[in-house]
Parts: C-alpha cells; sequence; structure tokens
C-alpha cells in the first residue's frame, strides 16, 4: 500500500468519476497509478528545467512535460 498518499481523497476523486462503491484494493492500485504518473511527469519537468538551467520546477515545466507524456 501506498504510505505517500492518502486513500480518501483518492476515493472521492473515483466516487465523482461515477463509481458507486470503492474497494480498497482498487484504491491502491490508484494510488500506484496516480504516484507512477506524478513520478514521470516530476522526472520530465526537472530535465525540463535543467535544461533550461534553473534548479526550480515552474508551472511551465509542469505543463510541457504533462504534453509531451
Amino acid at each position: 500500500m501506498p504510505k505517500d498518499m492518502p486513500l480518501a481523497p483518492l476515493e472521492r476523486i473515483l466516487k465523482k468519476a461515477g463509481a458507486k462503491r470503492v474497494s480498497k484494493s482498487a484504491l491502491v492500485e490508484f494510488a500506484e497509478v496516480i504516484i507512477d504518473y506524478a513520478h514521470d511527469i516530476s522526472a520530465k519537468a526537472a530535465e525540463l528545467a535543467e535544461h533550461a538551467g534553473r534548479k526550480t520546477i515552474i508551472g511551465a515545466d509542469i505543463k510541457l512535460a504533462k504534453k509531451k507524456s
């Protein structure tokens, strides 16, 4: 189970998307997917910031990284 992310907000996201009920195993898997996606975007954003000669990731880096994924 992911320790980095609380499951309650993820359950709310799934329910807002139309799920009537959500199992704990579904929440854990959804959390893993979200963490993997966030890691990929973060890594790409860090590369973009470094390429631009910055140490700080800015919003534009995140947007561009999202477009490239």
